[in-house]
């Protein structure tokens, strides 16, 4: 019965928000490039472009 739950509320979680290596791709994002189409694009890879960033920048 403890795995159930479990699972259920890993489910809840993951329905709400953005997730925080999207936040944080686009707040890199824009402070870059001051472009919102490009903080949204960014903000959909997430993690992989603060990944990106940190190793080329």
């Amino acid at each position: 019965m403890n795995g159930s739950r479990y699972y259920g509320v890993r489910v809840e979680g993951a329905k709400y928000g953005v997730g925080f290596g999207s936040a944080l791709a686009i707040a890199i994002s824009y402070t870059n490039n001051h472009s919102i189409l490009w903080a949204i694009i960014d903000g959909i890879f997430g993690w992989i472009y603060v990944v990106f960033f940190a190793l080329f920048r």
